[in-house]
């Protein structure tokens, strides 16, 4: 991170045991490196033993890791990030409508069999990562399963923890693969109108359709980190919060740049 990513990024990060008084030493590594040794696993896919030797030692790296996924941290840092950035946007924090998609993954040697699957139609083994969007392409939720669950079967849990999470959303837009009974289950438990954006049988060659292109957008965002290439985390968890952190760094990018920006008055 450069300086002005770090002024984004300090402010959200947690605070350590010792300076709430609840006892402990204070930690031995800085934590803007420890923050840089996880952002460089997530940019360049390689493994936790294989961190550079000026990075804090990789058992203490990944237990931060870990301690901040299972504590919600991540979830906070970047839904403070995403609040932030609809601000600049001249959005309120929480959004009213999504979109929603699913990506099918390859899998490494060290997922489990009991979490991965094979799409016969796309020809992966892996797992699918459903994924939920505001209007803007910034993340709201992800949902990740083995990749032979179907994407009416994945939607499910992902727009229970959109609605429980997203209390103001009542929009949300998605492919054909969506349609049938999903529709009527979202209407009934959530009551959420699941607006199905359907490519036209006369059209033909590359079409950009409205809506979809967004959360689309986004999975190509995500895949610009390596890690979130292939899927190599043994518990769905951590991918989850391997493609969090893929966003985070995209939005603290973008963030540092336009609170760097000269301001020129009228």
């Amino acid at each position: 991170m450069n300086d002005a990513e770090w002024l984004v990024t300090e402010p959200l990060l947690p605070l350590p045991a010792w300076r709430w008084g609840r006892g402990g030493r204070p930690e031995k590594h800085c934590r803007r490196t420890v923050v840089d040794a996880i952002r460089y696993v997530v940019d360049n896919g390689c493994k936790w033993r294989a961190l550079p030797a000026d990075f804090p030692p990789h058992p203490t790296v990944y237990a931060f890791f870990v301690r901040w996924e299972r504590a919600r941290y991540v979830d906070d840092v970047h839904d403070a990030l995403r609040g932030r950035l609809r601000g600049f946007d001249g959005r309120e924090a929480e959004p009213a409508a999504a979109v929603i998609d699913s990506q099918s993954v390859r899998a490494a040697e060290t997922v489990g069999a009991a979490s991965r699957g094979w799409v016969a139609g796309k020809k992966v083994g892996g797992r699918k990562r459903h994924i939920a969007v505001d209007t803007l392409g910034l993340l709201l939720v992800v949902w990740v399963t083995a990749a032979s669950v179907q994407d009416r079967d994945g939607a499910r849990p992902l727009l229970t923890r959109l609605r429980q999470i997203h209390c103001r959303i009542t929009l949300v837009w998605a492919d054909g693969g969506y349609a049938g009974k999903l529709v009527t289950w979202a209407k009934g438990r959530w009551n959420l109108t699941l607006d199905i954006v359907r490519r036209s049988d006369d059209a033909q060659g590359f079409i950009v359709l409205p809506r979809r292109w967004v959360v689309e957008r986004s999975l190509s965002w995500i895949c610009r980190r390596r890690r979130c290439v292939r899927d190599c985390e043994r518990l769905p968890g951590h991918h989850e919060a391997m493609v969090k952190w893929s966003m985070i760094i995209f939005m603290t990018r973008r963030l540092a740049r336009q609170t760097t920006q000269p301001h020129h008055p009228q």
